[in-house]
């Protein structure tokens, strides 16, 4: 693949770093990348992967455009309220970088759809808003054996990890082998959250998928990174693949 001047200059930036150059562009340019949501966490997600010059960009979302969205879902302008998310955002990212081709898949993920969306992606972004579906995204990608980048937020506080099992880590089921009791984990609109915290924590998904796709640097495989931004603190978690896990082992025993 070679460059046109539009895009060496679009992307000097990353082309002078060492650890991504020439090939590590040319691998984002060829990558097919998913984002389930295209909210809190997808919007910096997904702005900064099309900025980037991610080939192909799918965007996963049933929901639309409200004004209490607006707070933190960037991705999103005042004049799409009461539009379909997957519409809004594909109109944001074709601003930002007219390259990129973005399949938008407005519908809600299920068992019978999952499989057949998921798969013809080389990574996946989660950036959901709920466990059935969360569950649903992390057993799809055990299964096909596609990496899986998983981020939640509430409050103040936000986490994020790699999960690719296929290759010795863990998977989400490992860490969360069942969904929190009713209460012990309220929604955004229950608990409530700061906008800017989306920012940083999808701002860091994006850096997560640049670097796998890239082959830059070290990824978070096998460990769980938790950032309070109410106190400014950020600290990382070893964690490790659960044997008997009935997602993951399940899987590679297949």
């Amino acid at each position: 693949m070679t460059f046109s001047d539009d895009e060496l200059e679009r992307y000097a930036r990353h082309i002078v770093l060492r650890e991504v150059g020439g090939p590590g562009q040319r691998k984002l340019s060829n990558a097919r990348i998913a984002c389930i949501g295209a909210g809190g966490l997808g919007s910096p997600a997904l702005m900064y992967l099309a900025a980037a010059g991610v080939g192909t960009l799918g965007i996963i979302d049933d929901d639309i455009v409200s004004l209490s969205n607006l707070q933190r879902q960037i991705v999103h302008k005042t004049g799409a309220i009461g539009h379909p998310k997957t519409k809004s955002a594909h109109a944001t990212l074709g601003r930002i970088n007219p390259n990129v081709f973005v399949d938008e898949h407005q519908l809600r993920l299920t068992k019978d759809n999952a499989a057949d969306i998921l798969r013809s992606y080389d990574l996946i972004l989660d950036g959901c808003d709920n466990f059935k579906t969360r569950y649903l995204v992390n057993e799809t990608c055990a299964k096909f054996q596609i990496p899986l980048i998983s981020g939640a937020i509430t409050q103040w506080e936000g986490q994020l990890s790699l999960f690719d099992p296929a290759n010795g880590t863990p998977c989400y089921a490992c860490l969360f082998p069942n969904e929190p009791a009713k209460g012990l984990s309220p929604s955004c609109a229950e608990a409530g959250v700061m906008g800017a915290l989306a920012g940083i924590i999808g701002s860091m998904m994006a850096c997560e998928a640049i670097k796998y796709v890239a082959g830059a640097g070290q990824t978070l495989t096998g460990e769980i990174l938790i950032h309070d931004a109410l106190w400014g603190e950020s600290r990382k978690v070893k964690v490790t693949q659960n044997p008997n896990c009935k997602i993951c082992a399940k899987y590679a025993q297949q």
